[in-house]
């Protein structure tokens, strides 16, 4: 191998490095201040954003729609906890770009959902939230994201929360409320 193929294969292994570790350095972090995003309702509607942002705490769950049930026990937990509605609310965000389903199908599930718990549902087709908020790879997640009143990240996971964590979330909400 000639010495400039190496120099070159050289040069792109590193910016390749450099790519991926700067994927690392932008993903979301408690504190960080969040901006509303445009979304999509169960209907494709477009234009809609996150109800009650920068009003109440807001527990948003962005849900790559092949891994929904993942976080349920705390999505349970926060509905068992009676927190007062007019100080918070949560929110799933279905992340419609990284399933294999058809989004039409999808939409019909989220909009059953909806009828059946009085919610609202948005969905995020085009990866909007992923990327305004730096939320990284999201598909096979269930991104669980707690912003106060003011607007900045609390809590995020990129996990599956159980066990204490989920009384973690709950001490976390009842402290943002109380403020």
């Amino acid at each position: 191998m000639s010495r400039t193929i190496k120099h070159v294969v050289i040069a792109l292994s590193i910016v390749s490095m450099v790519g991926v570790f700067s994927l690392y350095l932008n993903a979301a972090s408690v504190g960080q201040l969040l901006g509303n995003v445009s979304l999509r309702d169960s209907n494709d509607n477009p234009g809609k954003t996150i109800p009650d942002f920068g009003r109440k705490v807001v527990a948003v769950f962005y849900v790559d729609p092949d891994e929904s049930s993942r976080n349920e026990p705390l999505r349970d937990a926060l509905k068992a906890a009676k927190i007062p509605k007019d100080k918070f609310r949560a929110i799933g965000v279905i992340n419609l770009k990284d399933t294999w389903k058809p989004n039409s199908l999808i939409r019909t599930m989220i909009r059953k959902k909806e009828r059946k718990f009085n919610s609202i549902i948005l969905t995020d087709p085009d990866y909007s939230l992923r990327n305004a908020w730096n939320l990284g790879d999201a598909s096979g997640k269930d991104i669980v994201i707690i912003i106060g009143k003011d607007r900045k990240i609390k809590y995020y996971n990129t996990g599956t929360v159980r066990g204490a964590e989920i009384q973690n979330v709950l001490n976390l909400v009842n402290a943002e409320i109380a403020k």
